[in-house]
């Protein structure tokens, strides 16, 4: 006749103490999230990041209310006399939208060639940058440190020196190119839109690859053994497996990318040619100042629209964004 030993647990105490334990688990998590949380977050730090957030915007408010003054009261009054000098009008929109006038801005071209070059400029770091990515953290091959080292260096180089030898090579080769492709196949477009798209990629690239290798790095190993035993190729688990855990990190970096390339205007001077059917925005908003800026009514109305497109993409990304930024912060 066995008798069970008194320190395990016998029929029903079985149950009840893998609840407990269960509880006490759940517990130490619980706890273990609060103290994550008191650490990243406090009063001062709150009441801070207000007070920042407060300053960072009264720019943009005001030039929200400029944009709707008539360009007499921009001259003579400022914004922040909008209760004792009231006045509002539609005239500057209209003009900058709509108004068919050559002396008006007529930015609908220009919002299409910054959409245009800001999404191409986006996606194609991020499709190279998360395959090198995946393939520095989960790929073992000769050299493998030392390229990544290489890569990561190259974030230290000014772009500015990079701006010449590239303006030379798209002269002589991608323009030529773009313009027999062209001719060959008539759907792809003539404009002179992929300089400025390697460009962009090739100064996105370095500081996209090393952020996803931080993120894809993180994933459980034994989620990659797993899939690997499973007969899984590396095609396989980067597109069903990687990728899908990496979204936060991809929207991240997808944010970041879309907004430089928007509000950029040294490549776009240089790569663009200056023409209405490439140049984007950015461009048409400094030709807006003038030597004396004396459209500003026009001007406060433009850059608001151009705030619009990069606002709407920010909070589309928003949840992602914030995963990406907390992802790894409960861990240890």
């Amino acid at each position: 006749m066995s008798i069970a030993p008194p320190d395990l647990p016998v029929g029903k105490n079985r149950g009840a103490i893998d609840a407990t334990t269960d509880a006490e688990a759940s517990g130490y998590a619980e706890s273990k999230t609060m103290r994550v949380k008191k650490r990243l977050t406090s009063r001062t730090a709150t009441v801070a990041s207000l007070i920042i957030a407060l300053l960072w915007t009264i720019p943009t408010f005001g030039l929200f209310i400029s944009s709707f003054r008539p360009a007499e009261l921009i001259r003579t009054t400022g914004w922040w006399t909008i209760f004792t000098n009231p006045g509002f009008t539609l005239e500057n929109y209209q003009n900058v939208l709509l108004s068919t006038s050559a002396s008006s801005p007529q930015l609908g071209s220009y919002i299409v060639n910054s959409i245009a070059i800001a999404l191409l400029a986006t996606i194609i770091p991020l499709v190279f940058a998360s395959m090198a990515a995946y393939a520095f953290a989960w790929m073992r091959f000769r050299g493998v440190g030392v390229l990544f080292v290489i890569i990561f260096a190259l974030q230290i180089i000014p772009l500015q020196m990079a701006l010449v030898p590239l303006l030379q090579i798209f002269s002589t080769v991608l323009r030529p190119m773009q313009a027999w492709l062209h001719d060959m196949i008539p759907i792809i477009p003539e404009q002179n839109y992929l300089p400025l798209w390697v460009a962009h990629s090739i100064f996105g690239l370095p500081l996209a690859i090393f952020l996803l290798h931080n993120f894809i790095s993180e994933i459980p190993a034994d989620v990659i053994e797993a899939a690997r035993v499973d007969g899984a190729t590396h095609g396989q688990i980067f597109f069903r497996i990687v990728l899908p855990l990496s979204v936060p990190a991809i929207a991240s970096f997808a944010i970041f990318q879309f907004i430089w390339v928007w509000n950029d205007l040294l490549v776009a001077l240089i790569f663009s040619g200056g023409t209405q059917d490439v140049a984007p925005l950015t461009q048409r908003l400094a030709e807006l100042t003038g030597t004396r800026g004396q459209d500003w009514q026009l001007l406060t109305a433009a850059a608001f629209i151009s705030i619009i497109i990069p606002l709407i993409v920010f909070f589309s990304l928003q949840r992602y964004f914030v995963r990406g930024l907390l992802a790894g912060s409960t861990k240890g």
